[in-house]
C-alpha cells in the first residue's frame, strides 16, 4: 500500500470515474461527515444503549454521545498523524499535502462517527441476541435456513457482527434505487473495517484482520471495489481476507481511548467507582512525564478542584491528549509496516510497558466492576428477551408469509427493508428482518416488542 493512493475521494454508487466536490467549501471528505452526523441512522444513536442503562436519573453516554466524542479524538488523531507524514515526506506534491494536512482530520472523524451506526439495541448482547437466535432455529426453521443459504451467508447470523453492519448500513441502498448507500468516499469507508474479511473467515482470533468479520456476503462485490481502487491486497490468496487500511488504526484507537475512559467517568457518576481510585490508575500515566504533564503539576491542579465531577473531567482531559500524542509517535514507528499491512496489534497495544499494564488495569477492573455490573446484566438479559422475541415473530413470517398472522407482522416492516418472499430469496428477506430489528432504538424495540407480544396495547384515541 502507499500513501498516494490511499485517500480516494471515489464514492460508492457513483456513475462517473470521479466524484470530487466542486464545492471548495465542502470537500469531498467534510462531506462524508455531514452525511453521517445528518442521518436518522446515526441520530437513532441517541437512544442506543453504550453500557449503562437507558434513561436514568444520571445522565450517562449513549452510542450518539460516544460516537461525537470518538470523534472528536479521531480528529485530533488525524491532525496529528497527518502533519507528520506532511513533514516526513515534503516532495510527494500538492495533492498529498492537502489531503494529509487538512482532510485526513475529518476522514477520521467520519469514520468514527460511523464506527457504532451498525450496532443493534441494548449495546453488545444485542449482537449476541441475534447470533443466539439463529443458532438455536429449531426443526424445520434450522434446516430451510442450512438448505436455502451458503455457509457464508449463514454465519452472516451466526456470526452477527455490529462492524460489518456498519458498512452495510452505509453501503446498501436499502430499497431505493440510487445506489451506494450513503454515497461516502471509499478512504472514509475503508476506515472502519477493522476487521476486512468475511463471515467465512472471520471469528479466526489468530489474526488481528480475522479477529471479527467487516462485511457481510452481500457486501463483498462493494468491498472489492473499494479495496481494488485503494490499493488494499489481500493476504489470504483466493480468500476475503484482506490486509487493513492504515486508517483504521487510528479510528480503532480513538474507540479505544474513548471507551477506557469515559466508562470510568460513568461509573463515578452512578457512584460504582471512587474518585481515589481514578485518581491512581489515570494519575499513573504521568509518573515518568516531565514539564506541564509533570505528575507533580497534573495532581496539584487536580487538588485545586473542589468538585470530584469535574476532578474526573480534568484527568480524563489530561489522559485523552497524552494517549492521543502516544498513539501518534506509535503509528509514525509503524509507518512501515503499517503500509505492508502486518502490524499485528492495535495500536493501543504497542504503548510501553508501564503504560500498557495500566491500560490493562483499566480494562481488568472495568470487566469485573462495569460490565458486569448488575444494572447492566440487567439490560442485557432484557436486550436477549426483547431481541430474541421480536426475531421469532418476524422470522416465522417471512418462512410463511401467507398465514394471516404473517401477513399483519410484516405490515409492520417498513417498504426500505424489502420483503420478497420469493424462491432463492430467504438470505436478502432475513437481512431485511434483522436491518429493521438492528437499526431500532432501545425504546422502540422495547414498545414494539410488547405491542406484538401483547404485553401492552396501542392507544386508542
Amino acid at each position: 500500500m502507499n500513501w498516494q493512493q490511499l485517500y480516494s475521494p471515489l464514492r460508492t454508487g457513483a456513475t462517473t470515474p470521479s466524484s470530487v466536490s466542486a464545492d471548495p467549501a465542502r470537500t469531498s471528505f467534510l462531506r462524508d461527515y455531514d452525511r453521517i452526523i445528518f442521518s436518522s441512522a446515526f441520530r437513532r444513536l441517541q437512544n442506543k444503549t453504550q453500557v449503562f442503562p437507558l434513561p436514568g436519573p444520571v445522565f450517562v453516554h449513549n452510542r450518539l454521545t460516544h460516537s461525537l466524542e470518538v470523534a472528536s479524538v479521531g480528529r485530533s488523531l488525524g491532525k496529528a498523524v497527518g502533519d507528520a507524514l506532511v513533514h516526513k515526506y515534503a516532495g510527494f506534491g500538492e495533492d498529498f499535502r492537502e489531503f494529509y494536512k487538512y482532510e485526513l482530520p475529518s476522514v477520521i472523524a467520519a469514520g468514527c462517527l460511523a464506527h457504532d451506526i451498525g450496532n443493534p439495541p441494548f449495546g453488545h448482547s444485542g449482537e449476541d441476541a441475534i447470533r443466539n437466535f439463529f443458532r438455536e432455529l429449531p426443526g424445520e426453521q434450522r434446516t430451510r435456513f442450512e438448505q436455502e443459504l451458503s455457509p457464508n451467508q449463514q454465519r452472516d447470523f451466526l456470526f452477527f457482527e455490529g462492524n460489518a453492519n456498519a458498512f452495510r448500513t452505509l453501503t446498501h441502498n436499502f430499497n431505493e434505487r440510487t445506489l451506494g448507500g450513503f454515497r461516502l468516499t471509499y478512504a472514509t469507508l475503508a476506515s472502519i473495517v477493522k476487521y476486512p474479511c468475511d463471515s467465512l473467515n472471520g471469528f479466526d482470533k489468530r489474526t488481528l484482520p480475522t479477529k471479527k468479520s467487516g462485511f457481510f456476503d452481500s457486501e463483498i462485490a462493494t468491498w472489492e471495489k473499494i479495496a481494488e481502487a485503494l490499493g488494499i491486497p489481500q493476504i489470504v490468496p483466493g480468500g476475503q481476507v484482506y490486509a487493513r487500511h492504515p486508517f483504521v488504526y487510528l479510528v480503532e484507537a480513538a474507540d479505544d481511548i474513548c471507551y477506557r475512559i469515559i466508562d470510568f467517568e460513568d461509573a463515578h457518576r452512578l457512584g460504582i467507582i471512587s474518585i481515589d481510585t481514578i485518581r491512581e490508575l489515570f494519575l499513573s500515566f504521568f509518573d515518568d512525564e516531565t514539564g506541564y504533564d509533570a505528575r507533580d503539576r497534573v495532581e496539584k491542579v487536580f487538588h485545586e478542584i473542589n468538585d470530584d465531577n469535574q476532578k474526573v473531567q480534568f484527568l480524563r482531559a489530561k489522559l485523552i491528549n497524552f494517549l492521543i500524542t502516544r498513539v501518534r509517535d506509535i503509528f509514525m514507528d509503524k509507518e512501515p509496516d503499517l503500509l505492508a499491512g502486518t502490524v499485528k496489534k492495535s495500536l493501543i497495544d504497542y504503548l510501553p510497558a508501564k503504560e500498557l499494564a495500566l491500560v490493562k488495569a483499566i480494562d481488568a477492573y472495568s470487566v469485573q466492576h462495569l460490565y458486569n455490573h448488575r444494572s447492566v446484566v440487567e439490560i442485557e438479559i432484557a436486550g436477549y428477551n426483547v431481541i430474541g422475541g421480536m426475531l421469532r415473530e418476524f422470522y416465522a413470517a417471512v418462512l410463511n408469509p401467507h398465514s394471516v398472522k404473517s401477513e399483519k407482522l410484516l405490515q409492520l416492516i417498513p417498504r426500505q427493508f424489502a420483503l420478497t418472499g420469493a424462491p432463492g430469496k430467504l438470505y436478502n428477506d432475513t437481512q431485511s428482518v434483522v436491518d429493521f430489528i438492528a437499526g431500532m432504538t432501545d425504546l422502540y424495540a422495547v414498545d414494539l416488542y410488547r405491542k406484538i407480544t401483547g404485553m401492552a396495547f396501542p392507544q386508542i384515541r
